[in-house]
This record gives structure tokens, sequence and C-alpha cells, in this order.
């Protein structure tokens, strides 16, 4: 397959990316909502999906402000939710690490769960991909979904209080993260790190201010870290 024109692999990117939209479009309509009754304005609350441009971590500093946490309870959180993204940074430079300084740097802007998710999985299935038709790909894979959150969003804010109850947009983000998620569990280090966090977060679900996602989170990158070295360590003795 890579022997197909270059432009072709913008646009095999593009139809990977398009099945998200059933769950992007509910989550960014959700987070309009929320942060509108919340008391946010329509300015920040579309700079806030712009500028931020990570959904999980919107939420969880949201319902954090929304309580009144501490300001660096919330950043904390924020940033622990979104350690995820300098994983999959690390993960795609091996394969995007060559390109011109501008295109990285858009890259990292635009590069949320979902395009990560298609693009790490097309690049391992064909690691004889060129550069070029790597980028195209991922930039193909973001192309529906990226527009579309901030015009989800948007939506959310204007239609606020008249979408019915019954549409339960929340059911988007679990969904979302198990769409993702699900494809990726390839080794036990995955599988590992997805059972202790789930474990710790409920666990742990009764500590202020979301502390217990936090601890969720580190305690099962290090031990999925850990068991991955170990298993290298084991296929090299």
């Amino acid at each position: 397959m890579t022997d197909a024109p270059q432009k072709s692999y913008y646009w095999i990117g593009f139809r990977e990316g398009l099945p998200f939209l059933l769950v992007v479009v509910p989550f960014g309509l959700l987070f309009g909502v929320v942060a509108t009754e919340a008391g946010f304005t329509g300015v920040q609350t579309m700079a806030f999906s712009s500028v931020v441009f990570a959904g999980a971590a919107q939420f969880a500093a949201l319902h954090l402000m929304a309580e009144d946490a501490p300001f660096l309870i919330i950043v904390a959180t924020a940033l622990a939710v979104n350690l995820r993204m300098a994983m999959y940074s690390a993960s795609l430079s091996v394969w995007l690490g060559k390109a011109p300084l501008w295109k990285r740097a858009l890259i990292a802007y635009v590069n949320v769960d979902q395009s990560y998710a298609v693009s790490i999985n097309r690049f391992e299935d064909e690691p004889h991909l060129t550069l070029s038709q790597r980028i195209r790909f991922f930039f193909g894979a973001v192309t529906p979904v990226c527009p579309m959150w901030i015009v989800a969003t948007g939506l959310g804010i204007w239609l606020g209080d008249t979408i019915p109850d019954w549409m339960a947009l929340d059911f988007a983000v679990p969904i979302c993260f198990l769409a993702i998620i699900a494809p990726m569990m390839r080794t036990l280090a995955h599988m590992i790190a997805a059972v202790i966090s789930i474990v710790l977060a409920l666990v742990l679900s009764g500590l202020p201010y979301n502390l217990g996602l936090l601890v969720a989170a580190v305690v099962a990158m290090i031990v999925g870290a850990q068991v991955e070295v170990m298993m290298n360590r084991r296929a090299t003795t």
C-alpha cells in the first residue's frame, strides 16, 4: 500500500478519522452546554476549547472550577489528565520527528487522542511509509475531528438548555475513550496500566478535588512503564 499516490494518504487518514465524529460532536456539544451552565461566557468557552484543545482535561478543570478548587489543584489535575499527550508525542516523534519545525508545531497542537490512535496504528502496521505519507495521513485524520470539536462546542453554547435530556450527551465521553483505547491494548504493559488506573480511580473516587484521578494516573503510568522495561529486558536476555 506504500506505493499509493502521496495525496491518497491524506484521504485515507480522513476516512479513518470520520467515524470519530459520532463521539466528538456530542462530546463538544456537552462541553459547550456544561461550560455555559457553569457560568462561562460564550467567548470564554470557545477560547477554552480552542486553546486548551483537550476535552478530558477541559471537563476535569471545569468540574474543579465549579467546586472552587485551589488554582494549583486545577492546573495539576489538567496536567495529569493530559500527561498522555507527552507520551503520544514521544511515540509519534519516532515517525514524524524529522518533519520541519513548523509542521511539528502544528502536529503538536492538533495531536488529540483520535489522531494519535489512528496514526500510530497505521505507522506501526506500515513502517515503510515515507515521512511525507505519514504527515499527510496524520493531517487527514485530524481534519474531520479538530474543526468539528470547535464547531460542536459553539453549537452547545448556542443550543444550551434546548437540548433535550433524553439525548444523554454524556454517553460520548466514555464511548470516545473506549473507542480509542481498545485497539491500543496491544501489550501486557498497556493492559496492566489500564486496569490499575481504573481500579485506583474507583477506589480513590472519594478524595476531594478529584485527587484520586491524579494518583491513579501517576501510579498506572509508573507501573505500566516498569512492566514494559521488564518485558524488554526479558526479550533481550
